[in-house]
């Protein structure tokens, strides 16, 4: 039997853009993401952006892309760009990677 589409694991490089760096960034994102049981990673790029690798069901990363567009407080959130892809299942936690 298969899984609907919807409940099938997909993977999501997240990159978000904007005053993401210094301001608790990837805690905010790392806890969001630990609550919605999604696995991957987050890191500072040197650029200023933040990036995620994530994977989990398609509308649970929709709704983590959806708090980051948000961020904590002290972000300034300008673009949230994501490109999906196919689930790799190389992930078995959600980390903050350095």
């Amino acid at each position: 039997m298969t899984q609907p589409a919807d409940e099938l694991s997909v993977r999501a490089r997240i990159l978000v853009h904007g005053r993401v760096q210094g301001v608790g960034f990837r805690a905010f994102a790392a806890h969001v993401a630990l609550d919605l049981r999604l696995l991957g990673g987050v890191r500072n790029l040197p650029d200023g952006r933040v990036e995620l690798e994530v994977e989990g069901q398609r509308a649970v990363i929709e709704a983590l892309e959806h708090r980051l567009r948000i961020g904590p407080s002290a972000a300034r959130v300008i673009k949230v760009e994501t490109e999906w892809g196919a689930a790799t299942g190389r992930y078995s936690v959600f980390e903050i990677w350095h």
